[in-house]
């Protein structure tokens, strides 16, 4: 696990897994690997559902301590169905996450708001 910032609280990462995400309805994926590949990276908290089926698998990156302070948020990404995400994921909360490091563009790809989402749906 990484070290924890100056003795702040370091990231911190939410994996959905219930009726979609980690289930068998999204094929192809380690569900237990990804999850423990995370946990090797920040504290893993496993959630029900975070009700954005449509983005299985959904993992959201909170910030440390320190980036709370610089204004960052959670960041949500969703359709994180490959080891290579995965690992950009894990790359980019091992280096400090949200308002610590730079997101990689790369990771840009899979970002999404749920509000909007829910906005748009009529919910």
């Amino acid at each position: 696990m990484s070290a924890t910032p100056a003795g702040g609280v370091p990231c911190r990462v939410v994996v959905c897994r219930d009726c979609c995400c980690g289930s068998g309805k999204v094929t192809g994926v380690d569900h237990a690997a990804q999850t423990e590949r995370l946990r090797e990276a920040a504290p893993v908290r496993v959630s029900e559902c975070l009700d954005v089926c449509d983005q299985a698998n959904v993992i959201v990156v909170q910030p440390s301590a320190a980036g709370r302070a610089a204004g960052a948020r959670p960041v949500w990404f969703g359709l994180v169905n490959d080891p290579a995400a995965t690992e950009d994921i894990v790359s980019w909360v091992r280096e400090g996450g949200p308002g610590v490091a730079p997101r990689p563009d790369i990771l840009d790809l899979y970002a999404f708001s749920p509000l909007a989402k829910r906005r748009a749906g009529g919910s």
